[in-house]
């Protein structure tokens, strides 16, 4: 080969091909675009639409390129090919159609592409904007613009609803709503961290566990779901992991005052008051949150817990001063004496209102106010929920009682997530049935009794109990007691469902119940017949120790309200025989 042929050989092998794309162009276009080159980049945007037709990005740009130089119609017309014909889900373009609208003053065409695409448009991209926007077509058109919703951020408003539902003790309604976020958007993680509240609060331990530790993956420095996650430790008696995730706590100082309440009252709970108090005396001088009374109370809480009386007699005096018309302060500040002394304990719970023990003294004699106070103050309500969980079984008790006094949807769901949890005690679940069937639930139950589930069935409707007085409570704990280890749990259901029924056959004329063990011996008596047992009034005489008299009498009045000598055809000499 000759030198002249090597040579162009050496040439041609070192010609790069260049390859016109989609791509190629659009670059081209964005590089004219940056020295304002207009036309070139029109040009260009052009061959990428024919490279690539079928996407829609490359005709958005094309259609910005006019917009830019004016001609708003060509514009449009590109937009609405999109919408019509290639990608009808591109909804920005709508925002773009509004623009477009707008300078071209066709305000009313502007506001109708705006507002579709707020309403429509899940991504959210142009919000700020469209905000300006809506301001001018206000100002254009004298009038305000009509939004039924703005898509993006429906999760937004949802969550914040979901967030006053939790506040408001309404659990499971804050998780369905949580739950629904969530499918929608799974990355939202304030969300799935309120989730996991609220499943604690409804007693769901374990799913509580696992959504907080889901938030902690994604975020392991997350203040909310660490804090909550050392709570969920404390209940768990999960001393190892909780003493791993303190130390990491204590040494967290947070910035933001939500963070450093949030971390204070954590910190308090799990008993750390040294720790929780720096952080609230914190939060007080640096004045944030230093209007709050909720906040003096906690550290006042925190600081008697400490041994520092004289500071938490001031803490809360400072509470009493800015929200004068609570209770609270007064209260604890009447006890502190005691607690100096040594006669009583220092309150343990970071809860800003009195203890329940204090608040069922205070409403024992007015049902009304306790059933009021549940429905009208959320911190109240979602206390009770809280304690129906958390609380000691004297607690519990009334706790069942008092929320039978509201008897609303929220109340029924939460009563009877409680039949269900096997660690909860079974005489607690049977006074929670008992108010159950009182305020008119007579679907059948899922109860779990003796750590095995059963179903109660359901029972016709009886006319509801308007309040549930404390002697009736007595004779049906006396027929418990006497019944214990002689009948089964369905058994011991349908002496209580007799009673029930009964007190709401007679209601409001009640007899005085004077002796509570005849009326729990007749109870019994009744039950026992139901189910075809044999009882004698002697039996009963040695159980409950009332008389075969009173037993007799208070056994026939039960049966002339509510017939059941007539349904179980027990009306025979024979049958009266065996009494």
């Amino acid at each position: 080969m000759s030198q002249r042929k090597r040579a162009a050989s050496s040439r041609r092998s070192k010609v790069i091909p260049m390859r016109l794309d989609a791509t190629f162009f659009f670059e081209r276009a964005v590089q004219s675009l940056d020295r304002y080159h207009y036309d070139k980049a029109l040009k260009y945007f052009r061959r990428a639409v024919e490279y690539e037709p079928e996407n829609p990005v490359n005709h958005c740009n094309m259609a910005g390129i006019l917009s830019e130089m004016g001609r708003y119609e060509e514009s449009n017309v590109i937009l609405r090919s999109v919408i019509d014909q290639i990608d009808p889900a591109m909804t920005e373009c709508y925002y773009y159609l509004a623009n477009n609208y707008a300078n071209m003053e066709q305000y009313e065409a502007a506001e109708e592409a705006l507002v579709h695409y707020l309403e429509h448009d899940e991504e959210g991209q142009f919000l700020d904007e469209a905000d300006e926007l809506l301001d001018l077509l206000g100002y254009e058109l004298n009038r305000p613009t009509k939004l039924s919703t703005i898509k993006s951020r429906e999760n937004l408003y949802a969550h914040d609803k979901a967030r006053e539902l939790l506040e408001a003790g309404r659990f499971a309604e804050a998780v369905r709503m949580l739950e629904e976020i969530l499918v929608r958007q799974p990355d939202f993680v304030a969300v799935r961290n309120n989730l996991g509240l609220a499943y604690y609060y409804m007693g769901l331990f374990d799913k509580a566990i696992s959504t907080i530790s889901e938030v902690l993956e994604a975020e392991p420095g997350n203040l909310h779901a660490l804090c909550n996650m050392a709570i969920f430790y404390q209940h768990g008696n999960q001393e190892s992991p909780l003493r791993e995730l303190l130390e990491k706590l204590r040494k967290t100082v947070p910035f933001h005052p939500e963070h450093v309440f949030k971390l204070a009252t954590t910190l308090g709970i799990i008993g750390d008051h040294r720790e929780a108090y720096r952080h609230f005396r914190r939060l007080i001088r640096t004045g944030e949150l230093a209007n709050e009374p909720s906040l003096h109370h906690f550290a006042a809480v925190a600081a008697v817990n400490l041994g520092r009386y004289n500071e938490a007699e001031r803490h809360w005096n400072q509470a009493q001063k800015l929200d004068p018309n609570s209770s609270v302060a007064a209260f604890h500040l009447r006890r502190l004496p005691q607690v100096r002394s040594g006669e009583e304990k220092p309150p343990v719970h970071y809860h800003y209102h009195l203890p329940f023990e204090e608040q069922f003294r205070q409403w024992e004699t007015k049902p009304g106010l306790v059933s009021e106070a549940l429905k009208q103050d959320p911190l109240i309500r979602s206390s009770f929920f809280w304690a129906l969980r958390h609380g000691d079984r004297k607690t519990k008790v009334q706790v069942i009682q008092a929320l039978g006094l509201v008897a609303d949807e929220e109340v029924i769901e939460s009563l009877k997530a409680f039949l269900v949890d096997p660690k909860e005690e079974d005489e607690l679940k049977r006074v929670a049935v008992l108010v159950l069937r009182s305020i008119g639930v007579q679907d059948s139950l899922s109860v779990t009794f003796g750590g095995r589930p059963l179903t109660l069935e359901a029972r016709r409707k009886s006319e509801r109990l308007p309040v549930w007085d404390s002697s009736w409570q007595i004779v049906l704990e006396q027929a418990l007691e006497g019944m214990s280890g002689r009948y089964d749990v369905v058994q011991q259901h349908d002496m209580m469902t007799l009673w029930v029924d009964y007190l709401s056959r007679v209601y409001p004329e009640v007899p005085k119940l004077h002796k509570s063990s005849g009326w729990a011996a007749a109870l019994e008596y009744w039950t026992a017949k139901m189910h075809r047992r044999t009882v004698t009034y002697s039996d009963l005489v040695d159980r409950y120790g009332a008389s075969q008299a009173s037993i007799s009498r208070y056994a026939n009045r039960i049966d002339e309200a509510c017939g059941i000598r007539e349904k179980l055809d027990l009306t025979s000499p024979s049958f009266r025989g065996k009494k």
